[in-house]
């Protein structure tokens, strides 16, 4: 992937670290966390050994975001985890977040990246139409983004309002069409694990099944150890 102007060697070192350790993606819902905040959410993931935490939150006022972003990069940072904002650039860049992700409808990643270079910048990938239109920006040369997601695979809660999923199959369809690093979400139960490895997944977005697991730490390293297992044994 051609480098934007102005990234360097912190953002270089955010990708690797982005590549390399993140297994498990937990995604933040103060809302479906079983009465649970944001901030006890964030300290039952680390330690369940997240080693990478998005917070999503569409709800609360721009000074409660900016305080719970603060919050969750000093523990992310103490438990030596990567921290990204949901589409908030602003509030990613006051909080020094290592990344942001962002939605096809939100400000583009080349955009993006000329204003905070030192960026991981994750964008969602919804259809076929937009996986080629990712890919072609790789081939040109103009691609700004780090990782893309793909999903939801199964329906999910997260998600109201939608009739329609891309299925597991979806994951050997988009990412053939790109070479950059992605994950996958919507829906996944561990006994997705073997099915989506086959398919060429290797790091998994979670909302629900780990916000509403009655213990969240316990679910979190359930998740971190059978993904590893599934690495494992692609190496065997």
């Amino acid at each position: 992937m051609k480098m934007i102007p102005g990234r360097g060697e912190r953002y270089a070192w955010r990708l690797r670290r982005f590549v390399n350790e993140v297994t498990v993606y937990p995604v933040s819902c103060e809302r479906l966390a079983a009465g649970r905040s944001d901030e006890e959410w964030l300290e039952a993931v680390l330690r369940g050994g997240a080693r990478i935490v998005q917070l999503r939150d569409k709800v609360s006022s721009d000074k409660r975001l900016l305080a719970k972003a603060r919050y969750f990069r000093q523990r992310t940072l103490d438990a030596g985890a990567l921290f990204l904002v949901n589409d908030r650039v602003d509030v990613a860049l006051l909080a020094d977040a290592d990344g942001v992700h962002v939605g096809q409808q939100d400000l583009p990643p080349g955009e993006i990246a000329r204003l905070a270079p030192d960026l991981l910048i994750g964008i969602s990938c919804n259809s076929e139409e937009q996986a080629r239109r990712l890919g072609r920006q790789e081939l040109e040369g103009i691609a700004a983004f780090s990782y893309f997601n793909i999903g939801p695979l199964f329906p999910t809660r997260t998600k109201e309002g939608l009739a329609e999923f891309l299925g597991p199959e979806a994951v050997g369809r988009f990412s053939s069409n790109l070479s950059s690093p992605f994950t996958v979400m919507g829906g996944i139960k561990l006994e997705h694990i073997p099915q989506l490895f086959a398919l060429g997944a290797r790091r998994i977005a979670l909302v629900t099944a780990l916000s509403q697991a009655p213990d969240i730490a316990a679910e979190t390293a359930r998740w971190v150890q059978a993904i590893a297992m599934a690495r494992r044994g692609l190496h065997e």
